[in-house]
């Protein structure tokens, strides 16, 4: 796929403009941990229950009649499909979603019920890249990449933008620090330019921890080969882009993994604290902080990216 251009700091006040128009701003909580107030954006209260619902408006938003006629193809296990799919059905278009067969149930039947056609695949011998672009070919569709594109990159740091405000309401400034939930890194290549002002801290499950590697390095460093098993189905991306990758590096953004009896106490922690409901890959972040890997301190802000559970594995996180 050719890049035409680069995403901007401009193109995300762009976004949060236009996703102001139709959606209200999901709540921001406050919550004291180790004694240290630490605020929380909840994007698992989206519509579709993730942030994915944004870059999905500004990109689509962003295509003129004949495009938007010809529809859309995606890739997703589940959060970015809806928030296509979500965003198609309310612009009259045609929506195909490539999601792997092993998807959580919940996520597909929802892209099913926005009216989108799937398209499953096998996670570990096909790649979901290839058949959306054979399929965007073959039917003159637009690609609308999960993370690897400027409308998607500028519509996931609107949320930083709204959280910004909130918390500038709330008397509590400018965030010092934001840590975020990374598969692809769209949403914090977004956060990164919206709060030029403020440190950027990725999260990922260990074994997956691409980005953190890649940041340390200077270099893009893909997974390793047979990676662990994780609940984070959200976050198995097995290879950043160069466009949030290089947004990342040029912030000196930071990078922590976490692992699976963390993430499940972070979910916990959500549920008990929050009152909210977290998946996996949404409450790295949390896990981090109430983990220690990230330090407290004042302003500092934290992402909780989705709340699409598989019901039977959530029951199981909360039990412990």
């Amino acid at each position: 796929m050719t890049i035409l251009r680069q995403p901007t700091r401009a193109g995300v006040r762009d976004a949060a403009e236009k996703i102001a128009r139709i959606l209200p701003p999901t709540p921001l909580f406050l919550s004291e941990i180790k004694g240290v107030p630490v605020a929380f954006k909840a994007e698992s209260l989206q519509p579709i229950g993730a942030f994915k619902i944004r870059g999905a408006w500004h990109r689509l938003t962003a295509l003129d009649d004949a495009a938007r006629k010809k529809g859309a193809v995606a890739f997703s296990s589940g959060n970015h499909a809806q928030g296509v799919a979500w965003a198609a059905k309310r612009l009259g278009m045609a929506a195909t979603i490539v999601m792997p067969s092993d998807a959580p149930r919940l996520k597909r039947e929802s892209t099913l019920a926005l009216g989108a056609e799937v398209v499953t695949y096998d996670r570990a011998t096909e790649s979901r890249e290839a058949i959306a672009a054979q399929l965007a070919e073959a039917r003159g569709a637009t690609l609308v990449p999960s993370f690897d594109d400027p409308w998607i990159i500028e519509g996931q740091g609107s949320a930083g933008i709204e959280a910004a405000a909130q918390m500038a309401a709330l008397g509590l400034g400018v965030p010092s620090r934001v840590v975020i939930p990374c598969g692809g890194g769209g949403l914090s290549a977004g956060i990164a330019l919206a709060l030029k002002d403020s440190a950027i801290t990725v999260v990922e499950p260990e074994g997956w921890d691409d980005m953190r590697r890649s940041l340390e390095a200077s270099w893009i460093e893909p997974v390793g080969p047979n990676p662990p098993p994780t609940a984070c189905d959200s976050l198995q991306t097995l290879r950043v882009s160069p466009l949030t990758f290089d947004v990342l590096s040029r912030r000196d953004a930071t990078g922590v993994a976490v692992n699976e009896s963390e993430i499940a106490a972070a979910q916990r922690w959500a549920a008990e604290k929050l009152r909210l409901v977290i998946e996996p890959g949404g409450a790295v972040g949390l896990a981090a902080v109430l983990a220690g890997k990230v330090k407290l301190e004042s302003g500092l802000l934290v992402i909780l990216s989705g709340g699409n559970v598989d019901l039977a594995a959530y029951a199981k996180a909360i039990a412990g």
